[in-house]
């Protein structure tokens, strides 16, 4: 389990499921647990803030979609907050307006609805916020 968690940053929920695979009395589960947490191979606010930096830069994913996996994985709503402000402003709207572009251009539909719709969607795929989409989606429709 050491190595489980130090390869890669894990949640409680992810080491709990981990655990149920080995059919473990209750009692050595919580010892393996509490062990794991006070040699700090898990720790839920670092795995928050590295899983919201790497959804971000390498997936291209917005803070939508980032908090709600967050959420998924039971981590706290003050963890999901300290996560998200990892990601600096600039870098997040960089990061948007290049992959909106780029989707704009790599969409073989002429200018229409069909062709919004499909813009729209995907940006509200990755986790987007409505009103940075539609407001893109104005600024490219000029």
């Amino acid at each position: 389990m050491e190595y489980f968690c130090s390869y890669q940053d894990r949640c409680y929920q992810e080491v709990e499921e981990k655990l149920k695979n080995f059919n473990l009395i209750p009692a050595a589960k919580e010892q393996v647990m509490i062990f794991l947490i006070e040699n700090n191979y898990i720790n839920e606010e670092r795995f928050a803030k590295s899983f919201a930096r790497g959804k971000h830069n390498y997936k291209s994913w917005g803070k939508v979609r980032i908090s709600l996996e967050l959420k998924f994985r039971g981590i706290s709503k003050k963890n999901i907050e300290l996560a998200l402000a990892e990601i600096s402003t600039e870098n997040y709207f960089n990061h948007f307006h290049q992959l909106a572009e780029k989707h704009w251009e790599s969409c073989k539909e002429r200018k229409g609805p069909k062709k919004n719709k499909k813009f729209v969607d995907f940006l509200l795929r990755k986790g987007y916020e409505s009103h940075l989409v539609y407001d893109k989606l104005q600024e490219l429709n000029q």
